[in-house]
């Protein structure tokens, strides 16, 4: 492969600064999982679920600093694809790029469930009120894409500032009725709890990759992106650490039968207005994430059809200042079809969460293998990528089973690939 200047980037005109670029950070990646995961992990490895929240944690840090060095370097709407793209070629950056524009994209549902769910529960409403208010929460980050990050920028800093709000809050008001035998006994189900809570915080931890999609809209991307990524690990540690220690000192073995434990935390403390508060506010986050998460994929899908691995007429928008209005349909129509299997299933999170993740896995593992090749040997940020491939094999052995789905999608990826070789063949004097 010819060597790759990775010293001079593209000149961009971006309009998000530090403030709406750490806001996108840490939305998109502590996000809707303090809702639910901290009660899951719970349910998986006891109190030992925090040793599973410190290890996620520490993985997170390569994985975001090499992502960090990759955006700065290629700010490119094609995200993590387009690393993949320059590094180990068109078929490796098709995997990529369907990893998450379909299969990352299954979490999109999740989130408005969740932020649903403790809407509906604080009022005590029936299950169909869940599907109903899911539907409301996906439309208003659909609407603020639509018009660009010019506008959605601005309405994350003001959600994500909710997002911090609501985890200071919770810890405070929880902490005074923490009780020590709820850490006994630490290890109930084992190490191998443990690494079931690890599978699952890959959904806590996610999102480093999806800011990179939306990594042209930034000023000066060299400076802004590592320092946004910095901001956001502080924060996103700090705040789910302190969440799990809370919620395994106070709710302890009854976390895990919690289907609201954010609501159950504060409840214990502070009966009356306090769920009531943290009801309206998880439906504000849950807008937040999906404001981040829906804006980067309708950045990909344009970029897919920009580089011809979706069809063409999806590209309008993938330029630097572009509004991916038709990619955007797209992604609202998956959003729902998605909804509606979540909807078949029973509102069962789980299956579809390890979907995500198992998926996100994915895009870590071709993009941590892209950064080795793309940044300059023996730099902090080859470094880095070293780490997290190591990282991310054993998170690809965690996920075990559940890499069917991107089983999938890679043979989808290398059907478009056979058929457009024959295609080219056969135009081709």
């Amino acid at each position: 492969m010819a060597s790759i200047d990775v010293a001079s980037p593209p000149a961009h005109s971006g309009s998000v600064g530090l403030l709406q670029g750490s806001a996108l950070y840490i939305a998109a990646v502590l996000g809707t999982g303090i809702l639910v995961l901290p009660a899951l992990a719970v349910t998986k490895a006891g109190p030992a679920s925090i040793l599973a929240v410190a290890a996620v944690l520490l993985l997170s840090i390569p994985l975001a600093g090499t992502f960090a060095a990759l955006a700065a370097r290629f700010p490119d709407a094609g995200g993590v694809a387009t690393f993949v793209r320059l590094a180990l070629g068109r078929t490796a950056a098709r995997m990529a790029g369907y990893f998450f524009f379909f299969g990352v994209c299954v979490g999109s549902p999740v989130v408005a469930v969740l932020g649903a769910s403790y809407v509906v529960g604080i009022f005590d409403g029936p299950r169909w009120a869940v599907v109903l208010v899911a539907v409301v929460i996906l439309v208003p980050p659909l609407v603020s894409n639509a018009y660009g990050l010019r506008v959605s920028g601005w309405v994350q800093l003001l959600l994500t500032g909710a997002l911090v709000v609501i985890v200071v809050g919770v810890v405070a008001v929880a902490a005074p009725a923490s009780k020590a035998t709820n850490f006994t006994p630490f290890l109930p189900h084992g190490w191998v709890g443990v690494g079931a809570a690890i599978s699952l915080f890959v959904w806590a931890f996610a999102g480093w990759e999806a800011v990179t999609h939306i990594a042209g809209e930034f000023r000066d991307p060299r400076r802004t992106i590592p320092l946004a990524t910095a901001i956001a690990i502080a924060a996103v540690g700090v705040a789910y650490l302190a969440l799990q220690l809370v919620t395994v000192a106070v709710l302890g073995d009854s976390a895990a039968r919690s289907a609201v434990p954010l609501l159950d935390l504060v409840a214990t403390t502070a009966p009356g207005i306090g769920p009531a508060l943290v009801a309206v506010i998880a439906a504000v986050v849950a807008l937040g994430v999906l404001n981040a998460y829906l804006g980067a994929f309708a950045k990909l899908g344009a970029s897919l059809g920009r580089d011809g691995d979706l069809p063409r007429w999806l590209a309008k928008g993938a330029e630097s200042g572009g509004i991916p209005r038709r990619s955007l349909g797209v992604v609202a129509v998956l959003a729902f079809v998605y909804l509606a299997a979540l909807v078949v299933t029973g509102l069962d999170l789980t299956p579809f969460i390890l979907i995500h993740t198992s998926c996100m896995v994915g895009v870590y593992a071709l993009g941590m293998a892209a950064a080795v090749k793309l940044l300059a040997r023996w730099s902090l940020g080859w470094w880095l990528a070293i780490v997290s491939c190591v990282l991310v094999l054993g998170l690809l052995v965690l996920a075990g089973a559940n890499l069917l789905v991107p089983g999938i999608l890679v043979v989808a990826a290398l059907i478009v690939a056979l058929v457009k070789s024959r295609t080219n063949s056969r135009r081709t004097p």
